[in-house]
């Protein structure tokens, strides 16, 4: 066992899988097709939103998301230091200034009251938007938000590409899925390899706007569109109305995705009873992620905190258990310390990263394999 190497994540190909792309290469579409439309549909009846556009990557899917809100140069967002460097990079993208708020120590996910005092912090409308994380698969909540950010006209984009399946409750006691455009203009998803649909590469933008929706379409294939063709025009005839970028999902990437789709429930349900087995053996002895009665994570990643955190890193993928780190903090990356954030109170996620360590977390995990992670991390730790 102890030369096997057992990873963090891992994308799960069956023949159902393979068959459908096959069948999608032999087909009159690669890309621009059929395929991509029907994955769209499906993936936003599975979420509960409006509208769905598939796009290249969830990094295209945020970029033109706060392009279609309407970020210019210069102004201002708020998100969470803990999440993969993309989440900020499409504010700069866009010419814009990212602002980081602290994370709840329990959940690591943005802090509600600490994102309210960067607000009051600042003269009204300093800040455009939000973007919190679901980070790991937790559902962050998003009626409160949404609640801060009417009364402060602000924006809302759910990053929600480690939680499709995820759901919180909100006050009515209501399951919210992730990504459903109840309190989020739009939410995207990643169909990177170790998430939970896999599509080699790949994401997809929800929202319940048509207005943003139709802004999307434009945005991800050049600015251009068709529709105007008019009497005096033959089929060949395209307006280029903005500068868009070509930001497309393929059809064989969209035949993957509606197959794995399909075994998302399951999915989300096996990641689960891996938690469940793990908060087990680690209930008093190991910290973990916090999880609100009723919510659902759809759990990603399994993360811990431990002391002599590179030790232990060390230590387990010399038994070839290959943990990963999740994230550097994003104001701690060259590029953002560069630009000047010495001066930000973000004690919370300077302190998770200092312990943090994901263990291996995917639907196809045997409970040999968990029951050797589980026995090496507590050695280790002990």
């Amino acid at each position: 066992m102890g030369k096997k190497i057992i990873p963090y994540g891992k994308q799960n190909i069956e023949q159902d899988e393979i068959d459908a792309v096959i069948k999608t290469l032999q087909s009159d579409f690669l890309t621009q097709g059929p395929k991509v439309r029907e994955f769209e549909e499906k993936f936003a009846e599975y979420v509960g939103a409006k509208y769905a556009v598939g796009v290249s990557n969830a990094t295209a899917g945020l970029h033109i998301s706060v392009l279609a809100l309407g970020l210019k140069k210069g102004e201002r967002v708020i998100t969470t230091p803990i999440t993969f460097a993309a989440t900020a990079n499409c504010v700069k993208y866009a010419g814009g200034e990212v602002w980081f708020a602290d994370i709840d120590p329990n959940t690591y996910l943005l802090d509600l009251k600490s994102v309210e005092q960067l607000i009051l912090s600042q003269p009204v409308g300093f800040f455009k938007g939000i973007i919190p994380v679901d980070f790991a698969g937790l559902p962050i909540n998003l009626e409160q938000f949404k609640i801060l950010a009417k009364k402060h006209n602000l924006w809302i984009i759910e990053d929600a590409c480690h939680a499709p399946g995820g759901h919180f409750t909100d006050s009515s006691n209501n399951i919210q899925k992730c990504g459903n455009g109840n309190f989020a203009e739009l939410a995207v998803f990643s169909f990177h390899p170790v998430k939970h649909i896999a599509c080699g590469e790949g994401g997809m933008v929800t929202t319940n706007s048509e207005d943003l929706y139709n802004k999307l379409l434009s945005l991800r294939s050049h600015g251009i569109t068709k529709e105007n063709m008019g009497e005096n025009h033959g089929g060949w005839y395209y307006e280029m109305q903005e500068l868009g970028f070509n930001y497309r999902l393929t059809d064989i990437q969209s035949a993957l995705g509606i197959t794995q789709l399909k075994k998302n429930i399951s999915g989300v349900n096996r990641r689960n009873e891996i938690a469940a087995i793990y908060k087990k053996a680690f209930k008093g002895k190991v910290t973990f992620q916090g999880l609100l009665e009723n919510d659902l994570n759809a759990h990603h990643l399994f993360v811990i905190e431990v002391n002599n955190r590179k030790d232990v890193y060390d230590k387990l993928r010399g038994k070839g258990v290959y943990a990963q780190i999740h994230y550097i903090p994003v104001h701690q990356l060259p590029y953002y310390k560069a630009i000047g954030y010495k001066g930000a109170d973000l004690r919370y996620a300077e302190n998770y990263y200092k312990h943090c360590i994901s263990l291996p977390m995917y639907p196809a995990l045997t409970k040999e394999e968990q029951d050797y992670v589980i026995t090496n991390l507590l050695n280790i730790v002990e």
